[in-house]
């Protein structure tokens, strides 16, 4: 079976609009993907087609001869230097105004148009099926899948463009995912959070404390009653939504791995609340996928080991630096490369914490610590012999201690999304105050109460800022991709 029987698509094509462009990456994708579905139907039903079954992914090419500065205070809608440049797009129609803002730009700043045409990269059969139908396993067929259909290919499945180790020298990348890459989180978003990637908002909490989520839709329902509050609606597990406070929800006879709510508004500027759990290998996991979406910033806001005897249970931690002993991102972020703190998002949550306690200025400090947090792998760190640990604690300068913030803020450095960190001192080890039932004083829980209500107030600052201003240089490297 040499033979490629592939959909007529239209030959690349300039396009010196950024709508029309995008249009007809639309219709190129669309093209694709129900061509690979019609002729899987076909074979399920008939057996194995005569000849391989191949469709390709939509791309954008551009081309640029000069060598004329655009304005240098942007960090994205520009390439840096003369040359061909490309990427694969999958799911146009989720990110229709992510593409039509950056290609948008391209245009623009370089006055140049954008080609628009078929890749030559195959669209895995899995991705363009979606969820409306499962594609069987290995085996399940009468025929061996992937003699006649693509299936996902992990040399364009990697993260290669974004931990800069991309090896084509002949063309640049234009965006930090391939579509196969894009298609790959997708599905692995859905499977975790048991809600559809289209309901995500562009600003993401992430906790690893039930209790908020519990707050978040309360917290949800009043503003969804609220026709101010620019909120339309309420999504939960299972993709339930609602549009008014009232309205029930069910009760999953399965939670997912990784509990998701959003609270959408309808430019997608809303509020997404993650629960990841414990540890750094499911902030990971989560980080790792969400990223795709491109996501404004998104913000841990958990619990956290206070390591100063001044501290209170219920004091907060804002995160300016971060001790890396989580090892999971050492491979991709070697831990020589510093994290550091985003003097917007560190604003934000500062204006956040003195809004909701009502506490000003030298006040602050109070109940609130502002230092370096370190991030390890051992949830029972505390019951190894105390002077190596406790050592490296100290001489960075530690205040706090949790197994996700560092990996948050590392992968949000590595896939260019601001990133930040606000913690809640849920026990205090070092001084005999451990997480154990009945040790919380009324003082812990007022602001355990108070703590998801910061992180949401600091979104809306973030929401209010300009996306060049929240998408800085700090996280670009020298060779960077022109979208953001």
């Amino acid at each position: 079976m040499s033979l490629f029987n592939t959909p007529k698509s239209p030959a690349h094509e300039l396009f010196h609009d950024a709508v029309a462009a995008v249009d007809r990456l639309t219709e190129l994708y669309t093209q694709a993907t129900s061509f690979l579905r019609e002729n899987f139907l076909d074979a399920m039903v008939n057996g194995a087609p005569s000849s391989r079954i191949r469709a390709y992914y939509p791309e954008i090419r551009f081309r640029t001869a000069s060598y004329a500065q655009v304005d240098t205070r942007l960090s994205f809608g520009h390439v840096s230097m003369p040359g061909k440049y490309v990427t694969t797009v999958t799911r146009p129609d989720l990110f229709r105004q992510y593409l039509i803002q950056q290609i948008g730009l391209l245009i623009e700043n370089h006055d140049q148009p954008v080609e628009i045409g078929p890749s030559d990269t195959p669209m895995p059969l899995h991705f363009a099926m979606g969820a409306d139908t499962s594609v069987p396993q290995e085996g399940a067929a009468d025929f061996t899948l992937r003699d006649v259909f693509d299936v996902p290919d992990l040399s364009t499945t990697n993260d290669d463009i974004v931990n800069g180790t991309q090896s084509d020298d002949e063309l640049g990348a234009l965006a930090p995912f391939t579509a196969q890459r894009v298609d790959y989180s997708l599905a692995r978003l859905e499977h975790y959070t048991a809600t559809d990637p289209v309901h995500f908002q562009n600003h993401v909490l992430f906790t690893n404390y039930q209790f908020y989520v519990s707050e978040f839709e309360a917290y949800a329902r009043r503003q969804i009653d609220d026709p101010d509050s620019g909120y339309t609606a309420f999504v939960s597990t299972g993709n339930q939504v609602i549009t008014s406070g009232d309205q029930p929800l069910e009760t999953p006879v399965k939670m997912p791995q990784m509990p998701t709510y959003h609270l959408k508004r309808a430019d997608g500027g809303g509020i997404t609340l993650v629960n990841i759990g414990v540890g750094p290998s499911n902030a990971k996991t989560a980080t790792d996928h969400i990223a795709v979406l491109r996501p404004h910033a998104w913000l841990m806001v958990g619990h956290c080991a206070g390591l100063r005897n001044s501290q209170a249970l219920g004091d907060f931690v804002l995160a300016h630096a971060y001790l890396r002993e989580d090892h999971v991102l050492d491979d991709d972020l070697p831990v020589w490369i510093p994290i550091p703190a985003l003097a917007e998002i560190q604003i934000a949550l500062e204006q956040a914490v003195a809004e909701v306690t009502e506490l000003q200025g030298y006040e602050l400090k109070r109940i609130m610590r502002t230092g370096t947090v370190a991030t390890i792998d051992n949830r029972n760190w505390e019951l190894r012999e105390h002077e190596g640990p406790v050592q490296r604690l100290s001489q960075s300068r530690a205040i706090a201690l949790d197994m996700e913030s560092a990996t948050i803020a590392a992968n949000g450095y590595r896939f260019r999304v601001p990133y930040g960190t606000l913690l809640c001192v849920s026990d205090k080890p070092l001084h005999g105050e451990l997480k154990l039932p009945g040790m919380a004083s009324d003082f812990y829980k007022t602001q355990v109460a108070r703590h998801l209500m910061i992180g949401i107030r600091a979104m809306e600052h973030i929401r209010e800022m300009p996306l060049e201003r929240i998408h800085s240089r700090k996280l670009r490297s020298f060779d960077e991709t022109a979208f953001l």
